[in-house]
This record gives C-alpha cells, sequence and structure tokens, in this order.
C-alpha cells in the first residue's frame, strides 16, 4: 500500500479516483490485496477521503442493483425468466414460497404458496402461460399465471431438479431415489424412468425434445429416450465420473453434452453415439493446495458458448475455466475470491457470468480471460442468477432474502 500512497499523494479529487481504478486493473493478486487493505484504517484515511467516498468498491454498502425484491423471509434459492418475454421472474426460498413477479417493478403477480419445505426449483413453461414451483420434500405445484390457479400439484421423493420440455407441456423431475418422472400438465399423465437407487442429481431436456440427459449420485449419466422410456445410452465405469454429477449443459444442437462432478472433472459426451469424446480438469481435478490426494476440486456448473468452439467450468475453489472444445486445452484462468455456484453463457456472445459465495456477480470475456465488470450489492452469498436473451439484464437470488436486478451495461452496447 506504501506506493498506493506515494502515487496518490499529491492527486485530489477525480484524478485520485482514476488512480485507484488503474490500480485495481493491473489486477495484483488479491490474496495480497485483501491482506494490504487489511493495514488500512479507511476512518482516519486523511482530511481528503472525498476520493474514498467516490470509489464505491471500497464501501460496504455498493448496491449497482436497480431495483431489490425483497418479499422473501429467508434465503432465495432459485430465479428464472419468463422465457416468452423476459419481463417475469420467478424466485423460491426458504420461506415455503415462490412469487411470480414483474422485472421492471418489482410487483407481485403471484404468490405460489401451500409448499412444506424450501421451495428450490422454480420455472416457467416453455410458453411462460405456467410456471412450476418445487420444495426439497418433493411437493410440485403448477399454477396458471394468468388465472394465478394452481392447475395441477404433486407429491414424490425429495426433489433435486424440476425442468419443463422445450416445446410441449410437459414437466419433468429428478429425485432423491433416482427416478426421473414426467408429467403432460395439467392433465398428469404420467411416466417415469427408474434407475439405481441413487439421487438423480441433475437433468436436462435436448433441444429435439425426445431425449433428456440426466446425471446421478454415483458417476452414471443416462440419455433416456423419451418416448420409448429407455435409455439410449448409459456412461458409467471407466468413461464416467468417480463422484456424483453435480450438474449439465448441451451445446444448442443437442449433439454434445458437457457433465461436471465432484470428482474435479467435466466430461464432453456425444448424444448420437453415448461415447465420452472429452475431459476437462485443472491439474488432474485436484483442488490447489490439497493435501490428500482424494479431495478434489468439485465442478459447481458448466456451460457451452454458442458463438465459439469454447466450454466454461467453474470449480469450488473460485477458479473458472475457459477451454477449447476441440482441443480440451485450458485457454484461460478467471479468479474469484471464492467458490463459484453457477456460471451463464450469454446468448449471442464470448461473454460468460458467475455468481460467487463471496455475493459479486461477474462478467468475463472468453476470449481474453479478461474481466468485464461486476456488480455488487447483495450482502450474502448469490445461490443462482439468470440473464435475459438480450443480455441487457441479470436477476439473482441471494441468502440475504432478496433478488436483485441489475442492468449490464458495457462498452460494447
Amino acid at each position: 500500500m506504501d506506493n498506493t500512497q506515494e502515487n496518490t499523494v499529491d492527486l485530489h479529487g477525480d484524478e485520485e479516483i482514476i488512480e485507484v481504478i488503474d490500480l485495481n486493473e493491473m489486477e495484483p493478486d488479491p490474496d495480497d490485496l485483501a491482506d494490504d487493505l487489511e493495514d488500512v484504517d479507511f476512518e482516519d484515511a486523511g482530511d481528503d477521503d472525498e476520493g474514498w467516498e467516490t470509489d464505491n468498491e471500497m464501501e460496504e454498502d455498493q448496491d449497482d442493483s436497480e431495483l431489490t425484491f425483497s418479499k422473501h423471509n429467508g434465503s432465495v434459492f432459485c430465479v428464472s425468466l419468463d422465457p416468452a418475454t423476459n419481463s417475469m421472474a420467478v424466485t423460491g426460498g426458504e420461506d415455503d414460497k415462490a412469487y411470480v413477479w414483474r422485472v421492471s417493478d418489482g410487483e407481485v403477480l403471484l404468490e405460489c404458496t401451500g409448499h412444506k419445505d424450501s421451495v428450490t426449483c422454480a420455472v416457467f413453461s416453455h410458453d411462460s402461460s405456467m410456471v412450476a414451483s418445487g420444495d426439497m420434500s418433493g411437493m410440485i405445484k403448477v399454477w396458471k399465471v394468468e388465472t394465478k390457479e394452481e392447475v395441477w400439484s404433486f407429491e414424490v421423493g425429495d426433489l433435486e431438479w424440476l425442468e419443463w420440455h422445450p416445446c410441449a407441456p410437459v414437466l419433468l423431475a429428478g429425485t432423491d431415489d433416482g427416478n426421473v418422472w414426467m408429467w403432460k400438465i395439467p392433465s398428469g399423465d404420467c411416466k417415469t424412468f427408474q434407475s439405481s437407487a441413487c439421487q438423480a442429481t441433475s437433468g436436462k431436456v435436448l433441444p429435439d425434445g425426445k431425449r433428456a440427459a440426466v446425471g446421478y449420485e454415483d458417476g452414471t449419466v443416462r440419455v433416456w429416450d423419451l418416448k420409448q422410456g429407455n435409455a439410449a445410452h448409459v456412461i458409467k465405469g471407466q468413461d464416467g465420473h468417480k463422484g456424483a454429477l453435480t450438474c449439465l449443459a448441451c451445446n444448442k444442437d443437442g449433439s454434445l453434452v458437457l457433465t461436471g462432478s465432484v470428482d474435479g472433472f467435466a466430461k464432453l459426451v456425444n448424444t448420437a453415439t453415448g461415447k465420452v469424446v472429452g475431459a476437462f480438469s485443472l491439474e488432474g481435478g485436484k483442488a490447489k493446495g490439497s493435501k490428500e490426494e482424494t479431495e478434489s476440486n468439485s465442478v459447481e456448473s458448466v456451460g457451452f458458448c454458442n458463438i465459439l468452439p469454447l466450454v466454461a467450468v467453474a470449480y469450488l475453489d473460485g477458479t473458472l475455466g475457459i477451454y477449447d472444445l476441440a482441443t480440451q486445452v485450458l485457454r484461460h484462468r478467471c479468479h474469484h475470491e471464492a467458490g463459484i455456484v453457477h456460471l451463464q453463457w450469454e446468448e449471442s456472445s464470448s461473454v460468460v457470468s458467475t455468481c460467487c459465495l463471496d455475493g459479486v456477480l461477474r462478467l468475463w470475456d472468453a476470449r481474453s480471460g479478461a474481466i468485464v465488470s461486476e456488480y455488487r450489492g447483495h450482502t450474502a452469498e448469490i445461490l443462482n442468477f439468470t440473464i435475459n436473451r438480450e443480455a441487457s439484464l441479470a436477476v439473482t437470488a441471494s441468502g440475504d432474502h432478496q433478488a436483485k436486478v441489475f442492468c449490464l451495461q458495457r462498452p460494447d452496447r
């Protein structure tokens, strides 16, 4: 910090701010910076404390959000935008409720009640006419958004994930007992896809609407034929993961699925053949500084870039890895102060966003690995977020009992 003080001692006002921002852009090691900042007494920063006041990065109460939704009485676990207009959000929380609300002004359009446990899944149907909410105990409810009426409900085992079909009023869910359920809504016609009794931890209906990729706690991945009811491919053993699946994503045409696991690896699966065609890891999947051979750096979120042959893999140790899809070479390593919870690529750019246990939303340029911008305002970890199609706004869900809307402003817009 001595250098900073020497450099800025003769500067005042705006110039001082410019100097501080320049120092940040040099991106010193964050751990060193944190140690340095511990020695600074912000209260006694001298008579000319104008610079500190204006430089919000040093302020605890910085809030970059446009709107805060604070109806929840506990942690907010999940958030989704309605696919048709991106004008409505649904959030689910620890208060056993989901709310559908307008993104522009935060007005509640529908309160989803009657759950018996924390609502951990809340999603709109493909045409935005219905919203499904699911709680940890396995109670699933579907509501008609326009009339605000509950049109269907069902109880399954402990719920792991919930997802609508991309082009039909069909809902899928994965449970603790290894079952995958599929219902027509509102009739409730049901089909189950059964496998060994271990959690179906993550699932995704492929874009063709005919198949679903499902990951399990034992490291297995199955590609289910939704019409026939059988597993078209089972990926396990040598090719599979050596630990529970945490996340999966598919590319735009559904020809490839990327899976992530607590074993520290992300694997690339060809959905037509069921073959593993690539594997991605940081130093063979070991956590940075881990003493134990068995201690791996869990993969928390994965995703494909739509416009370049790149994938992003987010790790529990705070590393975002940007890899070349074809060669599996690590292109960039983007460092976070805490574990990453979720990532999302923008629809039509090479920008990937992350939310983190430190409560900050960050945008990264995958071509350079550089940070584009960061958004603060939450006072606890961000547990989920989503970005609209135009990539002009993000909606976040946090352990501070709030959801927030951030306007994503970038120089190239």
